[in-house]
């Protein structure tokens, strides 16, 4: 009798617990579902603003690979990835922990990530999903696309509500290892970051949707409600220190130490204006080395042709005739730190501005004012600033003024800020890249953009067909031209 009552207490218990929901089985009690966003806001901003890549330096035109055929260099790229969904899956996730918190300045900050990733999603592909994505936990497992206007209309819009919304009195920020929690720079790189967008959209100043020049002027004739960077002690630059995985990138990288070297195009663009800052960014040839060449004499410095055949550029690797890159990139545990926006960045996006007529401002002035950011940035002295800009190509024409302001822009983002630099090139064709080497394939042209993950071709193929249907007749091609350049 008394094995029939233990029996029949286990089968009492046995029900009772089959009666829990499934979901709340599934709960691992050792693994948080729950965080302050400051925990979070560090890694995103890691994932974010850790963008210096070779990759870029070498479809820009500023480096060469010589241990084969890149397809960077060579222009042959296909397909490339959704990666960075993962990291706004985690903005998502700060942001739904500001809101259980109710910690509204960190909702702020989710709006800018949320942007900022978003954009350099698009700018790869085109149209892409935003609207629907990240929301598996809802049922949407097969999110639509976003048109490219759609959502830059609304990252735009993103980005004026976090600047209005940042207050200090909306509690402090932690876990910030890009400025430490100062709401003023936060706002700072909010809207400066705006500015690269609405510059970016230059061709598009005929849409009435977008307003760009309208949205420029907003915030660049309200510097107290949208204040922009002024020195670079605004610059939103992730440093790196003597730690085990926080040292520079490329520390201790072999690849980079025995394979890269400065392609011939940019050196020249150096050489030619007698730019010190090509004595930061390179190494002397071999030869030069040799002929005990100083390292401030520009003679010292050569480069391979990123358009030429591989034979052809080991050849003359052999020879000693080619610069590597400066050894602080592969030597230097801390080297210099990763520039996501910068304020020389800033001053030549308003000296295009000017120059275009958005603004009245003098952009002779702002042209001057991102170079010497850039050399402050490098510690190059004030004697020499004043001398490099009295150089022939680099004194402001204003017959020349977009071709130049776009041209030291394009200097400024050596092995910083990204894509940033090739991105610049598509939208304005300066500097112009080399392709006729001998060695470009995608039949001697740059392309426009990557095409989708062939994972997404296979999941989300109703979705994701309509996409390249509606922007390219071609197809999903390297070559289709995204709403993002074609003129309006």
């Amino acid at each position: 009798m008394k094995t029939i009552k233990i029996a029949g207490l286990i089968s009492l218990l046995f029900v009772a617990n089959s009666c829990k929901d499934f979901e709340e089985l599934q709960i691992d009690p050792n693994r948080a579902t729950q965080t302050h966003p400051s925990l979070l806001l560090t890694g995103i901003e890691v994932d974010a603003f850790s963008n210096i890549d070779l990759g870029s330096a070498m479809a820009s035109r500023m480096l060469v690979y010589t241990d084969g055929t890149a397809d960077e260099q060579y222009y042959s790229w296909l397909r490339s990835g959704y990666g960075r969904y993962n990291n706004l899956r985690q903005v998502v996730k700060m942001n739904e922990e500001a809101e259980r918190l109710e910690l509204d300045n960190y909702k702020s900050l989710a709006l800018f990530f949320m942007s900022w990733q978003i954009l350099e999603i698009t700018k790869v592909f085109g149209d892409v999903p935003y609207s629907d994505a990240m929301q598996a936990t809802s049922g949407i497992t097969s999110p639509t696309y976003d048109t490219q206007q759609d959502i830059y209309i609304r990252v735009l819009d993103d980005l004026k509500t976090a600047n209005n919304n940042l207050d200090p009195i909306k509690g402090t920020i932690t876990g910030d290892v890009v400025y430490n929690g100062d709401i003023l720079k936060w706002k700072k790189l909010i809207n400066s970051f705006s500015l690269r967008i609405l510059i970016s959209l230059s061709l598009k100043t005929g849409n009435t949707a977008l307003n760009v020049v309208t949205r420029f002027k907003e915030i660049t004739d309200n510097p107290d409600q949208y204040p922009i960077f002024t020195s670079n002690e605004d610059n939103a630059a992730l440093p790196f220190y003597d730690i085990a995985t926080n040292r520079y990138p490329y520390f201790n990288n072999n690849n980079l130490k025995t394979a890269f070297y400065m392609e011939e195009s940019f050196v020249n663009l150096l050489k030619d204006r007698s730019d010190p800052r090509l004595f930061t960014f390179a190494d002397r040839t071999p030869l030069a080395v040799d002929a005990d060449l100083p390292e401030t004499d520009f003679g010292a410095y050569g480069g391979l042709d990123g358009s030429a055949p591989l034979s052809e550029n080991t050849t003359r690797v052999v020879a000693g005739e080619a610069s590597r890159i400066d050894l602080r990139y592969y030597n230097d545990p801390v080297n210099e730190p990763s520039l996501a926006l910068s304020y020389a960045e800033v001053e030549f996006t308003l000296a295009e501005a000017a120059k275009l007529g958005w603004i009245t401002d003098d952009a002779e002035e702002h042209y001057n004012n991102g170079i010497r950011a850039s050399m402050d940035f490098y510690e190059i002295s004030t004697g020499d600033q004043d001398a490099y800009l009295l150089q022939p190509d680099v004194t402001y024409v204003a017959a020349n003024g977009l071709e130049m302001i776009l041209t030291q822009k394009y200097i400024n983002f050596y092995m910083k800020g990204g894509w940033e630099s090739f991105y610049n090139h598509l939208r304005t064709g300066f500097p112009e890249f080399s392709v006729d080497g001998g060695g470009v394939l995608n039949n001697e042209q740059v392309p426009k953009r990557w095409m989708y993950p062939q994972e997404e071709l296979q999941l989300n193929t109703v979705n994701v067909q309509a996409a390249i249907s509606r922007q390219y007749t071609g197809g999903d091609d390297i070559n289709g031209v995204m709403w993002l350049l074609k003129v309006e």
